[in-house]
């Protein structure tokens, strides 16, 4: 059922119902609703939807709340708990709005609409409501709740004055010694204070001293006498309250049940309500509900469209053909066509009205729908495998007062193979017996459904000229899938479409009309970026190469001008003379400074700067042709 819901979007009706619903109770139920089957009871949920979008649309909103928490505080009554002031002003809440919604019943019944007659299980509990408002105001237990309170509060007041007077008399007989000229509370006395060289000179207890110790907090004498009494009078004060309190709760532990048939009917008051709001909310009508095996729909439309941009559905199964075989182009509507159908007699089976300006819906046993491509990733799944292992499973669970909903029958595998598969299945739906809403892109599906009984063909409008479907749903009409037209119109050459008829007809002559469509039509090479190939591995080499034996470069980071003394190798490594030594130093850390063929002429001897004297008198003499034992060795 999850499944379901989610696949024809009722998840998402629910969600919509759910956020106009105001207690916990009502919005649990919409959660777990499921489809009626009881006919009575599923007649009468109906007339309940009309009725509260009757009164809503005649006498307003309800005055309706959450009652949450209420539940609670009765129970801890009934317990013989002590309810506290926050809880009590909750129940006078709550038996007030309780009054505000048998008012609006009461005043409903003018119109003879049996809903409103729900007002005779409402009781506002008068007395009870008047005594909390009496006793309790403001977040606390008022005064004239009892004369004992009274007279607690009244000698409360009377002690705490005298107090006060007491304090202020000691203040002005003693203002040399004192800090400041008033008193202050320390711990509930009431204190002067003194400063703390003359603590001694007050009569009294020292209560308190200020951070720095300069000053000390002291009761008078003549005040401390009152203190007392005037806590005593105090725990007198709370008894009373605490006993006014238990009265309170005791009046609510005896009214009891009708506490709980007060809620009980607010909440179905609050379910049943939430259902003719959300009719108004996508302007739905009460289908004619029944146990024939048909079904007929009226402008029908999906809820959750825009009924401005939605294309009125005209749809009827039952009578002449239990089967309905909708072909047509991509994004033509099918797939919409059916999850409306579909969604819309669940929704009424539900109790909830339909998005129709009539119908005429059946109750069905089950709704089994195949829609997506259901790949399953965890179980390894392909589509198609996902796909025929809920066909199989919505098999196995088809009986007469099924309706099911497939979407692209037999695809996601070999063409040929896909349309016999098809057929297979609408043979196995028709045997099984229900209701049944298919789409396909097959012709030999569309050919079947011709010759078969109680099949019929269905076909989704589609506007060739500017490429746009009209989501028309005519039924008695094979579509066509327009992807040659579709494909056409969007630049296919005619050489390219020609190439498409011979691989599906076997004939490579387009018709006149689509040559017309096609006309002019050719595709342009247009350039791309181009591929960029990854920089060789002895490319640093070959930059280094650059550098000639002679040349004047800089050295990094210290900017030393040295001479190539020895050109690269293929790691990229030169041989360079400093001024007082020769280095071996990678490529990157040099920049030419001067070339050398602008320090030096073209047939220069290079030997003079780099070998030393005894270097170059042996490479004289054997330019001389001399005969030299051992090894002319450069220097390193």
């Amino acid at each position: 059922m999850i499944q379901t819901d989610q696949v024809l979007e009722f998840d998402k009706i629910k969600e919509k119902w759910r956020e106009l619903a105001l207690t916990n109770w009502a919005k649990e139920r919409i959660r777990d609703i499921v489809p009626c089957m009881q006919e009575h009871e599923l007649l009468a949920r109906q007339r309940e939807t009309s009725e509260a979008r009757k009164l809503l649309e005649k006498n307003g909103n309800p005055p309706l709340v959450s009652l949450d928490g209420i539940r609670e505080s009765i129970q801890t009554a009934v317990k013989g708990g002590c309810l506290s002031i926050s809880q009590l002003e909750e129940l006078e809440k709550a038996l007030v709005a309780v009054m505000r919604i048998k008012d609006y019943l009461s005043r409903s019944k003018q119109w003879e609409i049996s809903l409103a007659y729900y007002e005779e299980n409402l009781d506002y509990l008068d007395d009870l409501k008047e005594t909390i408002s009496l006793q309790i105001r403001y977040g606390r237990v008022d005064d004239n709740a009892s004369k004992d309170l009274k007279s607690f509060r009244d000698d409360i007041e009377q002690n705490e004055r005298s107090m006060r007077e007491k304090a202020d008399a000691v203040i002005r007989a003693n203002k040399e010694i004192l800090s400041d000229h008033f008193s202050t509370l320390r711990n509930g006395h009431v204190c002067i204070p003194v400063k703390k060289e003359y603590k001694h000179k007050i009569k009294g207890v020292v209560m308190d001293k200020s951070s720095t110790g300069n000053t000390v907090f002291i009761e008078p004498g003549t005040v401390g006498k009152y203190y007392e009494t005037l806590q005593l009078l105090r725990v007198y004060e709370e008894n009373e309250e605490r006993r006014i309190l238990y009265s309170l709760s005791g009046m609510v532990a005896d009214s009891a049940d009708i506490w709980k048939q007060n809620i009980s009917m607010i909440e179905k008051l609050d379910f049943i309500f939430s259902k003719g709001k959300l009719s108004l909310e996508y302007d739905g009508t009460e289908p004619r509900i029944h146990t024939e095996r048909y079904i007929r729909l009226e402008d029908g439309r999906h809820p959750l469209m825009d009924s401005s941009e939605c294309v009125p559905l005209q749809f009827e199964i039952g009578k002449s053909y239990d089967g309905v075989v909708i072909t047509g182009p991509n994004t033509g509507g099918k797939t919409v066509a059916i999850k409306t159908v579909a969604l819309n007699c669940m929704m009424a089976q539900c109790g909830l009205h339909v998005a129709c300006k009539k119908a005429e819906i059946c109750m069905n046993s089950n709704f089994l729908c195949d829609i997506g491509d259901g790949q399953n990733l965890s179980e390894n799944l392909s589509t198609f495998s996902a796909h025929i292992v809920n066909v199989l499973e919505i098999l196995e669970k088809v009986n007469r007062d099924s309706l099911v909903v497939m979407d692209e029958l037999g695809s996601g595998t070999d063409p040929t193979e896909g349309m016999g598969i098809a057929i297979a299945i609408l043979e196995e739906l028709q045997k099984r017996g229900g209701l049944f809403l298919v789409t396909t892109h097959y012709p030999e599906v569309k050919q079947y459904a011709k010759h078969k009984s109680r099949i019929e063909n269905a076909k989704m409008t589609f506007d060739k000229e500017s490429l746009k479907p009209l989501y028309q749903l005519v039924i008695g009409e094979a579509g066509e899938s327009c992807a040659f037209y579709i494909a056409g119109k969007m630049g296919m050459s005619e050489g390219m479409l020609k190439t498409a008829m011979r691989a599906a007809y076997g004939k490579d002559e387009i018709p006149e009309s689509l040559k017309q469509v096609v006309a002019g039509n050719h595709l342009q090479e247009k350039k791309g970026p181009g591929i960029q190939k990854r920089k060789s591995r002895n490319r640093g080499a070959q930059n280094a190469r650059e550098f000639q034996l002679g040349d004047s470069v800089l050295v990094y980071p210290e900017k030393k001008i040295g001479i190539i003394c020895k050109t690269a190798n293929e790691k990229g490594v030169l041989r360079v003379q400093m001024a007082d030594r020769k280095i071996w130093i990678n490529h990157k850390r040099i920049k030419l400074h001067v070339a050398a063929e602008e320090l030096y002429p073209d047939d220069y001897d290079f030997s003079i700067i780099f070998d030393s004297v005894e270097n170059r008198k042996l490479r004289h003499q054997i330019d001389r042709g001399k005969k030299i034992e051992g090894q002319i060795t450069m220097e390193d």
